[in-house]
């Protein structure tokens, strides 16, 4: 398809979309169109206007000017729950989920089945069953509250909530962010299966493979404009990625320097905890960056918060430049130099609500402060440093963190435990979410900081990350650590290999089959 983007027969127009904030353009002058029947990637960095575009179409902010039409009529939706009501469905990448109530509570809260004017618990939750077994995932209990879900069970109920409303257009924004690689499987399952009855999907990802596997059609936007849409194989993912950014792209990450001994940093022997955890010994050097390989839930994000003092029950022995540690509780581990950067920023990494400046001095107040007070000159020269040296976009530092692109969030994580100045940086799938732009400034920061002297212990679900990222790799499986790959051994057939706990000659010819 050619840059014209309103395709005759679109179920979806926008013509000339603007909207600002503050005087900020986060939208200038869109015309963008899809089709039922076909899947729409939007592409671009975090703060690009893709959040503000799929706001505007689901209801939750208005435009400033400009016009909006669904399957040929003029519409404004002043709430979401009018887009709603038209067919027009979001999954947002912040969870819109009540921790307290159960999953089907939470699947059907909008409109739950009702017998003599009560709630049919029985209907909800034959109705909750339904709409998992429609994503594959029956092995999910209705029943239970939905904080005792892991994150990638929870986006599996926010995704049954929204395929519970019956879309004719439904925008995924980051919605496989924080699944498994079996659940992403089966969204793009359920996504081929809508397509197929003819329903509109909008796609919001940063994973390029997941765009190249899924989308019909791409459309990338930059610095608030629409830049180009073309159809599916239209452009190569390097001129995608130049498109994104407006410039080329340097290599993508930093070289690794050759070491031929380290000092032990952060050393391990035989942790372990409640079955999840089985005699994890390890060593990661100063100057060191480790990955924590293997399938998600194999023990990887339970030994980071082991680590950071989080469980309860550890036994084995941790220490730091040959100081034995006990990392009893998160203010523990901070004292003895341990730093974690959370996988989900939203609710372990951020308070939301707060300032910017609230949130990056929050973790080194003590620093900052004379006595009880904090001085203010202090603070505001820490988060000066804090937000040149991370490169973070803001409006200003009083603003509520909330309005920050995801990547900027995710920079201010990193920057409150960094004004800690911590020996040992535990980082759990840090680049979920986050652009590709912004990826590389934390592939160059993270390697900086190992330079410095930082041991950084860094557990991603991306394969290339790990091998492109880490000095060496420990894949984990079923709680214990099987294998460490380093140099040439470093490959993602060896990591799949490990992952699976089979060698590498059988995953090679699995692979040829």
């Amino acid at each position: 398809m050619p840059d014209a983007v309103a395709a005759q027969g679109a179920f979806l127009e926008l013509s000339g979309i603007s909207k600002r904030y503050a005087g900020v353009r986060a939208l200038e002058g869109v015309d963008f169109a899809c089709e039922r029947g076909k899947i729409h990637a939007v592409l671009g960095e975090n703060g690009a206007g893709k959040s503000t575009l799929i706001k505007i179409i689901a209801g939750v902010v208005q435009p400033d000017s400009g016009r909006m039409r669904l399957a040929g009529h003029d519409v404004t939706f002043a709430t979401p729950s009018a887009a709603n009501e038209a067919g027009v469905v979001c999954i947002f990448q912040e969870l819109s989920l009540m921790p307290d109530l159960s999953v089907a509570d939470n699947i059907s809260i909008a409109s739950p089945p009702r017998r003599f004017g009560l709630i049919d618990n029985r209907a909800q939750r034959r109705r909750a069953e339904q709409l998992l077994a429609e994503i594959g995932c029956e092995d999910i209990n209705p029943l239970m509250r939905v904080r005792d879900l892991p994150l990638s069970r929870r986006q599996i109920v926010e995704i049954a909530k929204a395929l519970g409303k019956r879309p004719r257009l439904l925008i995924l924004d980051e919605a496989t962010s924080a699944l498994t690689s079996a659940d992403v499987e089966k969204v793009y399952a359920m996504l081929a299966r809508l397509k197929s009855e003819g329903v509109a999907i909008l796609y919001i990802s940063h994973r390029m493979h997941e765009v190249e596997a899924l989308a019909d059609r791409a459309s990338v936007f930059r610095n608030g404009r629409h830049i180009e849409t073309f159809d599916k194989g239209g452009r190569s993912t390097a001129e995608i990625v130049q498109l994104m950014i407006g410039r080329d792209i340097a290599t993508q990450y930093p070289v690794k320097p050759v070491r031929t001994s380290v000092r032990p940093m952060l050393a391990l022997d035989n942790l372990s905890w409640e079955g999840r955890l089985d005699r994890i010994s390890l060593r990661v050097g100063a100057g060191e960056i480790v990955g924590l390989g293997g399938l998600d839930g194999q023990g990887q994000k339970s030994l980071l918060l082991a680590l950071f003092g989080v469980l309860r029950g550890i036994t084995g022995r941790v220490t730091v430049e040959d100081r034995d540690i006990r990392p009893s509780s998160p203010a523990a581990a901070k004292s003895a130099g341990i730093a974690l950067v959370p996988e989900d920023r939203k609710t372990e990494g951020l308070m939301l609500p707060m300032s910017i400046v609230d949130n990056l001095v929050v973790a080194s107040l003590d620093a900052i402060s004379t006595g009880s007070l904090v001085d203010r000159a202090k603070e505001r020269a820490a988060v000066e440093r804090a937000i040149a040296r991370l490169q973070i976009k803001i409006g200003a530092p009083g603003d509520a963190v909330s309005t920050l692109s995801g990547g900027n969030q995710q920079k201010v994580v990193l920057a409150k435990w960094l004004m800690t100045e911590p020996r040992i940086i535990l980082l759990n799938d840090p680049t979920r979410g986050i652009d590709v732009g912004t990826k590389q400034e934390l592939y160059r920061l993270m390697r900086e900081l190992a330079d410095q002297g930082a041991a950084i212990l860094f557990y991603s679900t991306d394969y290339d990350e790990l091998i492109g990222c880490c000095d060496r790799v420990a894949i984990m499986y079923d709680g214990r650590i099987v294998r460490e790959l380093r140099g040439s051994d470093l490959t993602e057939t060896n990591i799949i290999a490990s992952a699976l706990n089979i060698d590498a000659a059988s995953a090679a010819s699995a692979a040829h089959a």
